[in-house]
């Protein structure tokens, strides 16, 4: 009798040995799920956190800024009106990567009403000037220069030595100076619909597709006198 017990309990300690090895395996194979999920996570996250810098590392250290902005009243036969033209000046940020200017925007508000502007020298090569020399604001005849009404502005380069500012893919790149040439016009497809007047606030902004804005912020004279002047 007591044989038959010692074999019944060698029997169930094998059983539980078994069961015990069935359970340790059980929370192997669930630990190694586990940390397999958790080491694809953590790399899932790191590349994410790498993309976020990088993006993050190129809005700030990118952009265009807004070097310099110049306007030219409407004179017709010897009779000074208000202002008619706009030539603002952009170059790009330090560190900036390039910036097509096709896909940059101008936003401009005189307190009356909201332009928002792009380049127009996609389709029409009168809209961009390659080297321009004399008087800025001459660059475009008087025909090219109503080819730039309410929603679109044209491009003259300044300083671009390695080429990258072409007619069709205006690539403004570190060392690069451009100016954006924009007419404030009284006809019904002038930027303002009207040419802006003395004592009147002009703000706006030059939006690249990446990177910090230019600032467009400047008040025009208490009294037009001069033909030209230095906005901002």
């Amino acid at each position: 009798m007591n044989r038959i017990i010692k074999i019944l309990r060698g029997k169930d300690v094998g059983a539980i040995g078994i069961g015990a090895m069935i359970v340790f395996i059980a929370m192997v194979l669930v630990a190694g799920i586990a940390a397999s999920v958790l080491i694809q996570t953590s790399s899932t996250i790191q590349l994410q956190a790498m993309n976020t810098g990088l993006q993050t590392t190129n809005e700030v250290s990118s952009g265009i800024e807004v070097y310099d902005i110049e306007g030219k009243l409407n004179v017709t036969n010897n009779v000074t009106y208000d202002l008619k033209y706009l030539a603002i000046g952009v170059k790009a940020r330090p560190g900036a990567d390039g910036m097509d200017l096709n896909n940059t925007y101008v936003i401009l508000s005189d307190g009356e009403k909201k332009a928002l502007l792009r380049y127009g020298g996609y389709n029409d090569a009168d809209l961009f000037v390659a080297s321009p020399s004399g008087d800025l604001f001459a660059v475009l005849s008087d025909a090219d220069w109503d080819k730039t009404d309410r929603e679109t502005f044209a491009i003259a380069v300044i300083q671009d030595y390695d080429g990258s500012i072409k007619q069709a893919t205006p690539t403004l790149n570190r060392g690069d100076k451009a100016i954006i040439l924009i007419r404030c016009s009284s006809l019904l497809n002038g930027t303002f619909g009207r040419e802006i007047p003395e004592r009147v606030q002009v703000t706006g902004q030059v939006i690249p597709e990446v990177g910090s804005p230019g600032v467009i912020h400047f008040t025009t004279p208490m009294s037009y006198f001069d033909e030209i002047y230095d906005l901002q």
